[in-house]
């Protein structure tokens, strides 16, 4: 076991739970209107903490033990046998002990649940997002973070580059939440009174919460103190950079002025380009990714978002799924060394990487997809899926949670 490694990863552990409680609440609450803000913050920390509970069950054991190319085993239920082994007893926690790999792991889980939130919020029942979010856990993120991270995972044994989750974690999410859209209906007025954001303070704080906790989530997946470490840090933090100032100038260029809305966004934008690249490709790879994510996203999130018709709220996937594409993409092209990545000398794989980067994304889309649906469904089955009109129109906070934010 080496301190230095376990100290940084469960430093990660810590700044990954800032992500979500407050960094992400915060983010989406203050994306809301005033009237829905409680009802979005219990759902981030509530799933968030139901998809912890599911990993120490059975989620992690059927994640990242041996199995076949979809699902790992059950030896690791209740994290059996994880205390009594030590830090080499377990591949692919390298230098730490596994409980702490674990850990840090159930925090990936618990985010990306957290996220789909944003698809269907200020409609949906509460009961029915617990229940959604058991079944997608367990049916979409778990066999994908097994496909992509895991030895024997139908990915990983493919060459599918991703490390820390554009695919598992971001376009999963993303795809999760826009059928989450279309499925529960669009919010009632959409299209037709202003449903602007209720506290834009909030929601820069937030995300900037979310912004350091990131360089947990990227450079903490190095899984120590390490050269990978230092590199995936400073990546996050220039593609982020680069993801604000490119969103800015296409805003400033469309509409004819910068929003902080929309430095906020491109943030997030360039956060999650450059999660599957961070320890993959030099500097100057992640820069490029920032950029292109942040300007691709501005398309994200009104062009793209029309033409699917899809009330997603806070723009899961005009973010988080479009910059997943575009990151888990040209990881494969800037990974090669020729190009400032650590990766092969050669160009001659590219046509394959790309290939494989494809590959993984369409199979995250439809199996992300087709879980959420059927998640989705049994949900509106058991507890109805959607809130009364009378209660959408009122708020969700008072007569679902009988709680107010604000007191006048």
């Amino acid at each position: 076991m080496d301190k230095a490694d376990l100290a940084w990863v469960s430093v990660s552990t810590l700044l990954v739970l800032l992500m979500v409680v407050p960094g992400l609440a915060l983010f989406y609450g203050g994306l809301v209107r005033a009237k829905n803000v409680l009802s979005v913050l219990l759902q981030v920390l509530a799933t968030f903490t139901l998809a912890v509970v599911l990993w120490f069950i059975y989620g992690y054991s059927l994640a990242f033990t041996a199995g076949n190319a979809f699902f790992g085993g059950l030896e690791r239920v209740l994290f059996s046998g994880i205390a009594e082994l030590g830090a080499e007893s377990f591949e692919m926690s390298g230098s730490i002990p596994e409980l702490s790999f674990a850990a840090f792991q159930a925090t990936f889980a618990g985010i990306t649940c957290a996220l789909v939130v944003g698809g269907f919020a200020e409609r949906a029942r509460f009961s029915a997002v617990l229940l959604f979010t058991a079944i997608w856990m367990t049916l979409a993120y778990v066999p994908i973070a097994h496909m992509v991270w895991a030895e024997g995972g139908w990915l990983f044994e493919r060459g599918a580059l991703d490390f820390a989750g554009g695919t598992v974690v971001h376009i999963n999410a993303g795809v999760a939440a826009l059928v989450g859209a279309w499925v529960i209906g669009k919010r009632l007025g959409h299209g037709k009174e202003a449903m602007q954001p209720h506290n834009l303070p909030m929601a820069m704080i937030g995300a900037s919460l979310l912004w350091v906790g990131w360089f947990g989530f990227n450079a903490g997946s190095a899984l120590g103190a390490s050269g990978t470490m230092a590199l995936a840090f400073f990546n996050t933090l220039l593609a982020t950079s680069g993801g604000v100032l490119a969103w800015l100038l296409v805003e400033r260029m469309v509409k004819g002025h910068a929003s902080l809305l929309g430095a906020i966004s491109g943030a997030v934008a360039g956060l999650v380009g450059v999660t599957p690249a961070a320890g993959l490709v030099g500097p100057g790879g992640a820069l490029i990714i920032g950029v292109l994510s942040g300007a691709v996203c501005v398309w994200g999130v009104s062009g793209l978002k029309r033409m699917l018709n899809a009330d997603d709220s806070l723009d899961v996937f005009g973010i988080h799924g479009v910059a997943g594409i575009v990151g888990a993409l040209l990881t494969g092209v800037f990974n090669f060394q020729a190009l400032g990545g650590p990766g092969a000398d050669s160009m001659d794989g590219l046509a394959w990487q790309l290939w494989i980067q494809l590959e993984g994304i369409l199979i995250t889309i439809a199996w992300s997809g087709l879980v959420a649906w059927v998640a989705y469904f049994i949900a509106d089955k058991v507890f109805g899926l959607r809130v009364s009109p009378d209660v959408e129109r009122s708020g969700l906070d008072v007569p679902c949670h009988g709680e107010n934010a604000y007191h006048y």
